[in-house]
């Protein structure tokens, strides 16, 4: 079924035209029913965002929606997301939104919904959701006399997450922390800027700092995980140990080593697994990461005795897969890593801990921990096809026989992915191997070819 509102990461739009006040109470309304119908006392629902200048109009909207519907509300003001994924549990509340538009530009906004259990809330109930929304039955919902929600601030919640954090950490830190190892720490001007810095001083962590100063529309700008090009300048000019980024709403993280390279989110599945492994800590010794990831990881894990499970693009295919199989170890290129034992959500100050643990325990630099993995050369060309043939490319013999021919060349040394476009008339083709032009020049040939088939 194709979702009005809702896409792979919550809702997301432009901020008081397209994601309205008069929208986010809708969503507010419906989702305080769907998320708590089951429920037979008042319920309380949690409230995050990020810097975006739009936050506190989209939360006044949200804050109006749930309390008319009658359920109270703590505001936790500029906070990570995982912060709010964790405090859900902790606190058992029914309920949780984070307010963001993750790594996208300032004046996106966005509504993600996570359950009780401070984890994502599944397809089928933003769904559900959404046919409350749309549906009458949404004036019904409204709750009068003394059943009318209250809302309070609750800013001061912050700190059990940077407790939870800590003491994760805190023996091993202690252990082997040397004054010379120091950490570059890139804040994308959005919500780890409240709170990295509280983490890294509690457990002691020589660290230098940038982008760490929102305004309210600077947040993602030329900064953070999605431009590591600042951060790469400052770990090499100050020669840091390592340099750290998060995104605007601190769920991922990417890290740039000594030598200015980068480790993305294959790389740190392999570091992280690697050093869970050697503990027995990696749960059936499988990582779980989509079909994006790269053959490299697939390689290391092999020759490393552990297992790849690729799921579909999307964090909340990963963790879905992991909750399912009981793997505790999963996540995607982009740096959304998910660690189960701790939080339910990628959380990218937990990941770069876990990157930093890995390196004080190897005693080995961030390089010579990201040369574990051989990453892979990937070409990805856009096919511009039919819409409503975007999904036969499978059904054709001629495509068929391109991709079977191309792979039987790669005897395992590459691969062919065919995605079309969820969103856009287009089908991706992905692909992989040794050699960068040859992989280009075969990319190009089998979306000419999708373009021909399916037009």
């Amino acid at each position: 079924m194709m979702r009005k509102y809702f896409g792979t990461d919550g809702i997301r739009r432009i901020a008081n035209t397209e994601l309205t006040p008069q929208l986010v109470y809708k969503v507010a309304k419906a989702g305080a029913y769907v998320l708590s119908k089951h429920t037979n006392h008042v319920p309380t629902i949690l409230i995050g965002r990020d810097t975006r200048i739009s936050g506190t109009l989209i939360e006044s909207a949200m804050v109006a929606g749930f309390l008319s519907y009658g359920a109270n509300v703590k505001l936790l003001g500029v906070i990570p997301t995982p912060a709010v994924a964790y405090l859900t549990r902790k606190l058992n509340a029914d309920a949780s939104v984070v307010i963001s538009a993750s790594h996208n530009t300032y004046e996106f906004n966005g509504i993600k919904y996570f359950s009780n259990k401070g984890m994502k809330i599944p397809d089928t109930l933003e769904e559900e959701i959404e046919e409350v929304m749309d549906s009458g039955k949404i004036d019904d919902l409204t709750a009068v006399n003394d059943k009318i929600g209250v809302s309070e601030y609750c800013l001061d919640l912050i700190d059990e997450y940077v407790y939870f954090i800590r003491k994760q950490f805190d023996e091993v830190i202690e252990k082997h922390i040397t004054s010379d190892f120091i950490v570059g720490l890139d804040t994308a001007n959005g919500a780890t800027s409240v709170v990295a810095e509280r983490v890294f001083k509690a457990l002691g962590i020589p660290y230098k700092i940038i982008n760490h100063e929102p305004d309210g529309i600077n947040i993602n700008e030329n900064c953070g995980s999605t431009h590591l090009e600042g951060l790469k300048k400052f770990v090499l000019d100050n020669q840091l140990s390592l340099g750290v980024a998060y995104d605007g709403d601190g769920d991922r993280c990417l890290a740039i080593d000594e030598k200015g390279n980068e480790i993305d989110g294959d790389k740190l599945l392999a570091i992280i697994s690697n050093n869970l492994k050697q503990k027995g800590k990696l749960n059936k010794d499988t990582i779980v990461a989509t079909v994006m990831s790269n053959l490299g990881l697939n390689q290391y894990a092999k020759e490393n005795g552990m297992e790849l499970i690729q799921t579909k693009v999307g964090d909340r295919y990963v963790l879905e897969e992991m909750l399912k199989q009981g793997y505790n170890l999963g996540g995607e290129q982009s740096g959304h890593v998910i660690l189960l034992d701790y939080n339910p959500t990628g959380d990218g100050i937990l990941t770069s801990l876990m990157l930093i643990k890995a390196m004080l325990e190897s005693k080995k630099k961030a390089s010579q921990l990201g040369d574990m993995v051989r990453i892979y050369p990937q070409v990805l060309v856009n096919a511009k096809v039919n819409t409503n043939k975007k999904y036969d490319y499978d059904k054709d013999n001629t495509i068929k026989e391109a991709i079977e021919e191309l792979e039987r060349e790669f005897a395992g040394k590459g691969r062919v992915l065919i995605r079309p476009s969820g969103t856009e008339p287009l089908v991706r083709v992905m692909i992989e191997g040794e050699n960068q032009e040859y992989i280009s020049q075969k990319a190009r040939e089998i979306a000419d070819l999708l373009e021909e088939k399916l037009k």
